[in-house]
């Protein structure tokens, strides 16, 4: 059984703590609320493997004889001693991090488990017995307890929002709660999938250029604190007329004060992310927010298109499974967690209500390309399932599209960046140190013009 540890509240103020033993985080909630404890926070303890069956019994009376034969000093020198390796690997195991590829794994096994008509019971079950990452085992018994009290996966997942995205748990909640969770992991895969290859691709620009800009900074500042000083100090032991270019004595003197009063512009960073952070947390600069990222540039097409066909593909497993649209949209909804898109989408449901078309807040809000909303008019006087399927697919090829076009906008953006930065150290640094280099200076120190 799991294990807990918890942070509570009396009625009386008093916060207490303790470590307990759970069938699942509800059950433990449940029992805290009934005890009159209300939860702070809830952590699950590093899983600890599965406790071994216990043996049936063989004959007693035999045991018991055989016990008294037994030179226990002879077994106490066989007990095999546990190293500090040992100890250290079994430390290491229970509290190893549950990565990108363990939720990748366990997806695609699920999926292919449902696909084979295993229930979710003998699914888990399966999957548990083969997952070697203890820690993401002890999660996946804490969701196999709850399904097995009767409640849905997604309720479990949700306590784990740093393992399970936002997203990934709305997708399996859709399937569960309009029963085509097969559909909905099948969906989970290609995200997962696609989360993880954008990601890639990304980092093989990003990480690069970052390292490369972050060094170019690091010699920029080093040469400017130790080399200028000490090029400035031959020019005044020499006495010569010629001086440091303009630029470097500026960026010295920048460096000089920056290293004094430093807590000014840190304090102003501080200040404008805490500013910016605040904001964001109210709901007008949420939706602000979300509908900047819609609007950025480069990534802002981007991820409206990822959202957009996020939220049409569930409306299509809801489509399918005899819903509504109105229910479509009220069940897809759940994958979005964009301020702009809910709103958008809280429009196309009251304009169901009041009998107006619930395409147009989409035509509306200038965000949807007019293919999309077309594509889903004809949709509405043909079979809107199977025009949504095609709408998928014309999203898909649009998405690959822009990724082709981020993919060649973003490396001269950086390269961009990391050349004015080189340019700027070589006319920081490396000009009087080419000055130094060649001498010229001692013409003036020696009165030869």
């Amino acid at each position: 059984m799991p294990t807990y540890t918890y942070k509570a509240i009396t009625k009386t103020g008093l916060v207490v703590k303790n470590k307990v033993e759970s069938a699942s985080r509800q059950n433990l909630i449940k029992a805290l609320k009934s005890s009159e404890l209300t939860p702070i926070t809830i952590q699950q303890v590093a899983y600890k493997g599965l406790k071994t069956q216990k043996k049936q019994k063989r004959n007693v009376t035999d045991i018991q004889e055989i016990m008294k034969n037994v030179n226990t000093t002879d077994l106490n020198t066989r007990t095999k001693k546990v190293s500090t390796l040992d100890k250290i690997n079994s430390y290491l195991a229970k509290t190893e991090k549950i990565t990108q590829r363990d939720l990748v794994v366990f997806t695609e096994n699920f999926y292919l488990l449902k696909k084979a008509d295993f229930n979710n019971i003998h699914a888990l079950n399966t999957i548990i017995d083969s997952t070697e990452n203890e820690s993401f085992k002890g999660v996946l018994q804490d969701i196999l307890a709850g399904v097995e009290a009767g409640e849905n996966m997604y309720t479990t997942m949700e306590y784990y929002s740093n393992i399970f995205p936002y997203i990934y748990v709305n997708m399996i909640k859709v399937g569960e709660l309009s029963g085509s969770l097969t559909n909905s992991l099948e969906q989970a895969v290609k995200y997962l999938d696609n989360t993880e290859n954008l990601s890639r691709r990304l980092k093989a620009i990003f990480i690069p250029n970052i390292i490369q800009f972050v060094l170019l900074i690091v010699m920029l500042v080093v040469g400017t604190l130790f080399a200028i000083p000490a090029i400035q100090s031959v020019f005044d032991e020499l006495g010569t007329k010629d001086t440091l270019p303009a630029i470097t004595l500026w960026f010295k003197d920048f460096m000089d004060k920056a290293i004094i009063y430093w807590y000014i512009p840190v304090l102003i960073i501080v200040a404008i992310v805490a500013i910016i952070l605040l904001y964001i947390h109210t709901p007008k600069g949420r939706y602000n927010f979300d509908y900047f990222k819609y609007k950025m540039p480069i990534f802002g097409q981007l991820i409206f298109a990822l959202d957009l066909t996020r939220l049409f593909r569930a409306m299509l497993l809801n489509l399918r499974n005899g819903l509504r649209i109105q229910e479509a949209l009220e069940v897809s909804k759940n994958v979005e967690k964009n301020y702009v898109m809910l709103s958008i989408v809280e429009t196309s449901i009251n304009n169901i209500l009041t009998g107006a078309s619930w395409i147009e807040p989409f035509e509306n809000s200038g965000l949807a390309k007019p293919m999309v909303t077309e594509m889903l008019k004809i949709g509405m006087q043909t079979d809107l399932a199977e025009m949504m399927e095609k709408l998928l697919e014309y999203m898909q090829i649009d998405i690959d599209n822009i990724m082709d076009k981020i993919m060649k906008t973003l490396p001269q953006i950086v390269y961009a960046i990391v050349g004015v930065v080189l340019i700027f150290f070589v006319l920081v640094v490396l000009v009087p140190c080419v000055q130094v280099y060649m001498g010229n200076f001692l013409f003036s120190a020696y009165g030869v013009t």
